[in-house]
């Protein structure tokens, strides 16, 4: 038992945020769940205020969820999280790492950069251009910039008509005016989450899908199973997640007939299908962790 005093940064009553928590409190006899939108900063007098207490005041924070969904907002919540840092508050992870994933671009973008293979992507504000991409690729996955678990995702097919398939285009480009489509993959109804702390591989789990549904996500009904991956797989994984630098993570790799790809690094990493797919304790883990790098 320390005199620590770590917050989590996360959904109320949420198991990820509670469990977290929980592991928190057994190792320090503090515990605080923050919800970011309930929060009050005032820069003149270097506060951020939740639940009636001073942020900046604390140990540490762990940002396990900052909004229960992505959205330009989201930014804004790490933005107020900058204060308390910059007060000495140690943040896992830092704001800075986390707000180059949030938005999907910016993630795909930095991966890219990095010679990370994924799929075939483009990103456009033109109708037309949107258009030729997808004809291009015959088959293709619109997805909004911000979003998680596969929310306001759509399947395009070039092959549905010139006059259905531009206006279902033009229909997303309203609630998402720059618009970022993937070629779709052949994936066999499975993709892995490969986690990691610290940047040290902690194990893979497998999400299937059980009902058809062309994602995997458990919101659409896929299941966590256990997985073993070989020595490439794990050192594709690690180098997607290096240049985030993130305390913790889980990167999304799809199995394909030409190769492994790579969907996305996770802002926030996943616990239950940590839990349920590889039998990690994320949240044990990732306290001990956390306390000992506040604690030297």
């Amino acid at each position: 038992m320390t005199d620590l005093k770590i917050g989590v940064v996360g959904i109320p009553g949420k198991w990820s945020t509670e469990v977290l928590a929980d592991a928190l409190e057994t190792r320090t006899g503090f515990r605080c769940v923050v919800d970011m939108a309930d929060a009050l900063l005032d820069l003149e007098n270097r506060t951020l205020f939740a639940n009636g207490r001073n942020l900046c005041d604390l140990d540490g924070l762990v940002i396990k969820k900052i909004s229960q969904n992505y959205s330009p907002a989201t930014l804004d919540r790490l933005e107020m999280l900058r204060v308390a840092e910059a007060c000495g508050v140690r943040t896992f992870s830092s704001t800075r790492s986390i707000l180059g994933l949030v938005n999907r671009l910016s993630c795909t973008i930095t991966l890219a950069n990095a010679g990370i293979a994924m799929p075939a992507t483009c990103v456009t504000e033109n109708v037309d251009d949107a258009l030729a991409a997808l004809e291009r690729f015959g088959s293709a996955v619109f997805k909004p910039l911000f979003s998680t678990k596969a929310r306001g995702m759509l399947v395009m097919d070039a092959d549905e008509g010139q006059v259905p398939i531009r206006q279902r285009i033009t229909e997303f480009k309203e609630e998402n005016p720059v618009i970022y489509l993937q070629q779709k993959v052949r994936l066999s109804g499975r993709d892995l989450g490969m986690v990691f702390l610290g940047g040290e591989y902690l194990g893979t789990y497998a999400r299937v899908t059980q009902t058809g549904s062309w994602n995997t996500t458990i919101l659409h009904g896929g299941k966590y199973e256990p997985f073993e991956p070989d020595g490439d797989l794990i050192d594709l994984a690690r180098r997607a997640q290096a240049p985030f630098d993130l305390d913790f993570t889980t990167v999304d790799v799809g199995l394909t007939d030409d190769g492994p790809i790579v969907f996305e690094v996770s802002a926030f990493g996943g616990f239950k299908g940590a839990l349920e797919g590889a039998s990690i304790d994320a949240a044990s883990l990732y306290a001990d962790y956390v306390t000992a790098k506040v604690s030297a």
